[in-house]
């Protein structure tokens, strides 16, 4: 075992041992090669089936760095452009005001089209074509590309449409055949999960202390907290469908193509991200030019839906606040915690599964994160 290698499964081991997790896994590739692939914990404590560097995780928002590769590939082999007008592919798009929305803008959250109904519930979130009829018919929150607004769930519909629509084949299938087998990973990283595979994945828990958010408490907050606001009976956050511990242990949520999310290990997401900074086992996924292109800032500002400072590229936030912040720090974090992250400066990406879920809290990512760039020495 390397040195660094151990320095990360004591710091897991710790973090599980202190019950600050209930179990994890934490890859890192450094110029195309795995350095550390390190678990810990309990996959599911009900069994005592432990975790695996193969046990999948629903990893929430982290999947949208997954699906924005997806569309990344597709650019690439010229089967869509960045500035495609969405309603070229998808005409209904083009309703109310949305003509001129390109690919470009659903890529750094600028479409305009943040929310769902406000009575969405997980089955909605399951069926493909209902979801994507609702979005293509909804009127937009400002003239797309004119401002940033983080687009939770309509992110990975919208996304996948394009896909489909391009290529004649569902996301996940794309995700397979251009993504993850050429990657050796197609076992490990989903949008929607195989019935035979529901099995090997962990089972998310809330984290002690932490407060599920009821109906009545989201309606209180609408009119403080951007995020729950609604408009015209939409909103980003629709109260039954947001992605808590039990949304994400669903079995149909797990199986449906559902990309604003995803299920995957970190060694499978870390290697995505190192295929597009290098070459892995013979496999790049972008050229070095159009690598540059998707992680330079392309919108800044106040987000139109969490009321925080933004810095996109396209189809990942630029930097993360904390110990790694820098502007050549690209990729997407989850709700509860995970996150996956590539410096194109050092060349090293971190990726952190875990299934207690930490709602808005990153101190285990950070902390694995400052020990691992540390230990890997100076940029």
């Amino acid at each position: 075992m390397t040195d660094i290698q151990r320095l990360t499964q004591d710091a897991i081991d710790q973090l599980v041992e202190s019950d600050v997790e209930r179990g994890l896994q934490v890859a890192v590739y450094h110029r195309g090669e795995l350095v550390i692939d390190a678990v810990a914990g309990q996959a599911d404590p009900a069994i005592g089936r432990p975790v695996t560097p193969d046990t999948p995780f629903h990893v929430t928002s982290t999947g949208k760095g997954v699906t924005s590769t997806v569309v990344h590939v597709l650019v690439e082999q010229g089967a869509v452009t960045y500035d495609t007008p969405i309603a070229e592919l998808w005409p209904e798009f083009g309703a109310h005001g949305k003509e001129r929305a390109t690919v470009r803008h659903v890529l750094n959250h600028s479409v305009g089209v943040p929310g769902l109904p406000q009575d969405t519930t997980p089955a909605d979130l399951t069926d493909w074509d209902t979801m994507c009829a609702a979005i293509a018919d909804a009127t937009p929150w400002w003239e797309p590309g004119t401002r940033t607004g983080y687009h939770p769930q309509s992110f990975g519909y919208i996304a996948g449409e394009i896909v489909r629509r391009a290529t004649g084949r569902p996301i996940s299938q794309v995700l397979r055949e251009e993504v993850t087998g050429p990657l050796g990973v197609a076992d490990e990283l989903f949008f929607g999960v195989p019935a035979s595979e529901l099995g090997r994945l962990a089972r998310l828990e809330e984290a002690a202390g932490g407060m599920e958010l009821t109906p009545d408490m989201i309606t209180a907050m609408a009119g403080q907290v951007p995020f729950f606001r609604v408009v015209n009976g939409w909103t980003a956050a629709p109260p039954a469908a947001l992605p808590s511990a039990a949304f994400c242990n669903r079995e149909d949520v797990l199986a449906a193509d559902i990309p604003a999310g995803g299920v995957m290990t970190a060694r499978a997401v870390a290697r995505m991200y190192a295929a597009l900074m290098d070459e892995v086992g013979g496999v790049r996924l972008i050229s070095s030019e159009r690598l540059r292109e998707v992680t330079t800032v392309t919108i800044s500002g106040i987000d139109e839906v969490t009321g925080a400072p933004a810095a996109r590229g396209l189809g990942y936030d630029i930097g993360f606040p904390g110990p790694l912040d820098s502007l050549t720090l690209f990729g997407m974090a989850g709700s509860g915690g995970t996150a996956a992250y590539a410096d194109t400066a050092t060349g090293t990406v971190i990726a952190v599964a875990k299934n207690r879920v930490s709602a808005g809290d990153y101190s285990t990512f950070h902390h694995i994160g400052a020990l691992v760039t540390k230990a890997l020495g100076p940029r």
